[in-house]
């Protein structure tokens, strides 16, 4: 059982619960999950990065990545990798992706992030394909491939979500709204051959990527439909109250993570999360504070939160190692990509050098990876984000705006 501070389960996934064929000791490739942690203004760079002479295993944990120091062999640092633009909070978007969403035209899969690529190849593997969740600030790094953003829910709507059974009314509507679109894909595919025909040989390519995209979308709805009848996990506890401020937010937050993680609700997860004025006692708004202007009252205020930012994901990677991957064998951090990042650099709105985190999934870690700070040698974030594809078990060799795996980053 899954212990934390206001919320148990009282019925994990256990060996007898895991479908036939699906276990990884069934001669199945491993379960994986990704989940993303990110922030909307930047950090304080001076606070935050290692010493960029101390590189491999031999660094210093900085002052706000010290809540971290219990998983230094599970977790890489990454210094010097960003997404070449310099756009400021509209690099914020950009975190899971690498495109500009209003230059994703030029893309082939968009700006779809990271977390929904994810979703695509998981499909209804599970109840919830992606979850994109926030506390005390709005998420905007998480993307489909057709440019919309993913709407975020808040602590309260996570628990319901996960816990909460629907109403019967809910799930005839559900069930109709299924209906419905498969009914509307059926008409869309019987006007297909003929309007086939009439197109020439480029747009004949382009309706054919089309319609491929149809049918992924009708085996999608006819895959989600048992899920309305099957029961969701079930809590011993009520759900958490929310607004009780950011560090009890987040950290609730946090354990209902590790809680979908565990239950296997999901394999894709994205959080942004902010501060709330008057918590720790800092009078003012993160906004703000990213503007320091190296004051020293506003460096205090981004070292403070900034730290408790550290200290949950510190405290999420202790719930996944704790916990038993019942499916794959090991520790479910074992098999969980867990990133920590942000799409805008600092609050001055640089957007170069992207403060970036990873532990777990299978890779190897320990060290503080120093890539080339030189313009014409710069090495893409989206590297990093194709390498987690890859190791998510996506047979892809481009991502975004990626020039390939991400150098010196290996597998376990």
């Amino acid at each position: 059982m899954l212990r934390a501070s206001g919320v148990a389960i009282a019925l994990p996934m256990l060996e007898a619960m895991t479908p036939s064929g699906r276990a990884a000791s069934d001669g199945q490739k491993p379960v994986k999950r990704f989940v993303c942690l990110s922030s909307n203004y930047g950090i304080y760079r001076k606070s935050w990065f290692p010493n960029v002479d101390q590189t491999g295993d031999d660094y210093e944990m900085s002052k706000t990545l010290e809540p971290l120091e219990r998983h230094r062999a599970d977790m890489t640092v990454f210094s010097n990798l960003d997404h070449g633009n310099t756009i400021g909070h509209q690099g914020v978007p950009v975190l899971l992706s690498g495109v500009r969403p209003h230059l994703s035209i030029h893309y082939p899969e968009g700006n779809i992030s990271v977390d929904q690529k994810i979703a695509e190849h998981e499909g209804a593997n599970t109840r919830f394909p992606s979850m994109t969740v926030k506390v005390n600030e709005s998420n905007f790094v998480s993307f489909t491939r057709t440019g919309v953003q993913v709407p975020a829910i808040d602590l309260r709507g996570m628990y319901r979500a996960l816990f909460l059974a629907e109403p019967a009314d809910r799930k005839a509507t559900m069930a109709e709204k299924l209906k419905r679109r498969n009914s509307i894909l059926d008409v869309v595919l019987g006007k297909a051959k003929s309007v086939a025909r009439q197109l020439g040989k480029r747009d004949q390519k382009k309706f054919a990527e089309y319609l491929d995209a149809v049918r992924t979308l009708e085996k999608k709805i006819e895959l989600q439909q048992p899920w309305l009848d099957r029961p969701k996990p079930k809590t011993d506890l009520q759900e958490p109250q929310q607004g009780k401020g950011t560090e009890h937010d987040l950290k609730a937050m946090v354990e209902l993570i590790a809680l979908a993680i565990q239950t296997d609700s999901t394999r894709a997860i994205t959080l942004s999360s902010g501060f709330a004025n008057g918590d720790f006692g800092l009078k003012g708004g993160y906004h703000g504070f990213s503007h320091h202007g190296e004051r020293p009252d506003h460096i205090a205020a981004l070292n403070t939160i900034e730290n408790n930012k550290m200290r949950q994901f510190a405290y999420l990677l202790d719930l996944l190692k704790s916990q038993e991957d019942t499916i794959n064998g090991g520790s479910l951090l074992d098999h969980t990509t867990v990133m920590w990042g942000c799409g805008m650099a600092t609050g001055p709105h640089s957007t170069k050098n992207l403060p970036l985190l990873l532990a777990g999934g299978g890779f190897k870690h320990g060290e503080h990876k120093v890539y080339p700070d030189e313009d014409l040698k710069r090495v893409p974030a989206a590297n990093l984000l194709l390498s987690i594809l890859q190791q998510h078990g996506l047979e892809i060799d481009r991502f975004g705006t990626s020039s390939g795996s991400l150098p010196g980053l290996k597998w376990s």
